[in-house]
C-alpha cells in the first residue's frame, strides 16, 4: 500500500466519504473508465496542441520580434521543448504527493496547475509591452505545463488495459490515444477560425489567445471527469487489487531499469512522427511557402479525422495480429513515408493533401498502440509508477525536440534532414522490440 506521513493533510479521507455515498448506486464499468480515459486525454493535448500551433504562428512575432522569423520560430520551438524535459520532474513530484497525499489532491493541484500555466498564457503581454520579461514568462508558464502534466498521469490507462479481455487488448489499448485527434481538431479549428475571420492585428493581438482560455475550461471538465471515478470503492479496490499504486522512483529504477529503457525507445518512432506531421508543417509552410497557415489547419482538421481511424484500426489490428507485429510494422512504415516528406511538403496543395493524410493515418496506426506497449514488463507493483516515467522518457526522447530539430535540420540540410530524424525513431523502435522480445514472450506484451 501506500506510506502516510503522520500529522500531513490527506485527501484519503474525503475519498474514501465519497465512496461511502456512491457505493450503492455506482459500479464503474470499462466504459466510464474509457469515457475518463479519453476527456483526460483531450485536455492534454488540447494545451499541448494550442501551445505548439502559438510556436509556429504566434510567438515568432509577438515574443520573439526581435530576431528574424525563422530563428524566431526556433527559440519558440525550443521554449515548447521545455514541457516535455520538465515532464518526468512533475512525475517524480506528484508521484510523491500520491503517496503522502492520496490521488484526490495530486490530480487537482496538477490540472490546476495546467489549466492556470495554459490560461496564463492568454495574458502573456508582448516583447513590445515588457520586453525580455515576456521571454521570461513563457518560459516559466511553459515548464508548469509540463510539470502539470507529469503530475495528471492518473493510471486510469493502465487500468483500463488491465481490465481488457484478453482478445481485446488492442482495442482497449487504443482507447485512450483517441484524446489526440479530438485536441487536435478543437485546437487547430479554434486557430483557423480566428486567423479566417481576423486581420493579422487583430489575430496578433488578442485572437490567438482564445483557444488558451479554452483550455482551462477543458482542464476543469477533465478534472472533474477523473475525480467522479476515483471517488467510487470499485475503483479504489480495482486500484488495489492491480497494485496500481505509487511507489518510489529510486526502487523503481534499482529494480527495473532495463525495462524503463525499453518502454522508452519501443514508441519512439510513433513519437517522433507526432510533431512532424502536425507542429512542424505548420512552420514550415508559414516560413518557406505562401500558402496560408489557416488552410494548412483546416487539412489538419480532415488529417485528424485520418488519425481517428487509424487509431480505431490499430485496435482491430493488434488484436489479429498482435501488438508486438503492429508496432514493428508501423515502425517500418514510418521509415518509408519518411523518404517521400520532402517530395510531398514540396508538392503544393495535392502534395499536403497526401502528407496529411497518409502521415496521419499512418501516425494513428501506430499511435494507437504506443502507449504503454511494455507496461506487461513491469512488475505489478512497479507498472504504475513505471508506466508514468517511460511515458515521460519517450514524448521526451522522440516528440520532445522534433519541431526544433526539424526546423534547425531543415534550414541547414533541407528536407532530408527530417527524414534521417524519422528514421532514427524507427530504428530505435525497431531495436527496442528486437531487445524486448524474450520479455514479451514471457509477460504477453
Amino acid at each position: 500500500m501506500t506510506n502516510i506521513v503522520a500529522g500531513t493533510p490527506t485527501s484519503r479521507q474525503v475519498e474514501r466519504d465519497a465512496r461511502l455515498v456512491s457505493a450503492d448506486e455506482h459500479h464503474v464499468s470499462p466504459s466510464e473508465i474509457a469515457l475518463g480515459v479519453v476527456i483526460g486525454r483531450t485536455s492534454e493535448a488540447f494545451d499541448f496542441f494550442v501551445f505548439g500551433i502559438a510556436c509556429a504562428l504566434v510567438f515568432p512575432k509577438v515574443v520573439f520580434p526581435f530576431v528574424s522569423a525563422v530563428d524566431g520560430t526556433l527559440l519558440a520551438f525550443a521554449v515548447f521543448s521545455l514541457g516535455f524535459v520538465f515532464r518526468p520532474v512533475g512525475s517524480v513530484i506528484f508521484l510523491q504527493i500520491d503517496r503522502r497525499h492520496g490521488r484526490g489532491v495530486k490530480l487537482t493541484t496538477a490540472l490546476f496547475l495546467l489549466g492556470i500555466s495554459t490560461a496564463g498564457i492568454a495574458f502573456l503581454p508582448g516583447y513590445d509591452d515588457i520586453g525580455s520579461w515576456s521571454v521570461v514568462l513563457l518560459v516559466l508558464l511553459r515548464i508548469g505545463q509540463g510539470v502539470a502534466l507529469g503530475g495528471a498521469w492518473d493510471g486510469l490507462a493502465s487500468l483500463l488495459a488491465l481490465n481488457a479481455p484478453r482478445n481485446r487488448r488492442g482495442l482497449y489499448a487504443m482507447v485512450p490515444q483517441l484524446g489526440a485527434p479530438i485536441g487536435l481538431m478543437v485546437a487547430a479549428g479554434l486557430f483557423a477560425f480566428f486567423m479566417a475571420n481576423l486581420d493579422i492585428d487583430d489575430f496578433l493581438s488578442w485572437g490567438w489567445r482564445y483557444p488558451f482560455f479554452v483550455a482551462f475550461t477543458i482542464n476543469v471538465v477533465a478534472l472533474f471527469a477523473r475525480l467522479r471515478l476515483i471517488a467510487t470503492e470499485e475503483f479504489a479496490e480495482l486500484l488495489n487489487t492491480r497494485d496500481l499504486l505509487p511507489v518510489p522512483i529510486r526502487t523503481l529504477v534499482r529494480t527495473q531499469w532495463r525495462d524503463i529503457l525499453i518502454g522508452a525507445f519501443v514508441p519512439l518512432a510513433s513519437y517522433a512522427l507526432f510533431h512532424l506531421v502536425t507542429i512542424f508543417p505548420l512552420s514550415f509552410v508559414q516560413l518557406f511557402t505562401d500558402r496560408t497557415p489557416e488552410s494548412f489547419l483546416e487539412l489538419e482538421c480532415l488529417g485528424a479525422v485520418s488519425l481517428t481511424i487509424g487509431v480505431v484500426v490499430s485496435g482491430l489490428l493488434a488484436d489479429f495480429i498482435g501488438r508486438r507485429t503492429l508496432l514493428g510494422s508501423s515502425a517500418a512504415g514510418i521509415a518509408g513515408f519518411s523518404f517521400a516528406i520532402p517530395f510531398l511538403l514540396n508538392g503544393g496543395l495535392q502534395g499536403h493533401l497526401v502528407f496529411i493524410l497518409v502521415g496521419f493515418g499512418l501516425l494513428g496506426v501506430s499511435f494507437g498502440q504506443a502507449a504503454g506497449a511494455v507496461a506487461a514488463n513491469f512488475s505489478k507493483a512497479n507498472r504504475y509508477t513505471g508506466s508514468a516515467l517511460t511515458s515521460d522518457l519517450a514524448w521526451l526522447l522522440g516528440a520532445g525536440f522534433a519541431p526544433l530539430a526539424a526546423l534547425g535540420g531543415y534550414t541547414l540540410f533541407g528536407l532530408w534532414a527530417v527524414v534521417v530524424y524519422l528514421l532514427s525513431g524507427a530504428a530505435c523502435t525497431l531495436g527496442a522490440l528486437a531487445f524486448n522480445r524474450g520479455l514479451a514472450m514471457r509477460t504477453d506484451m
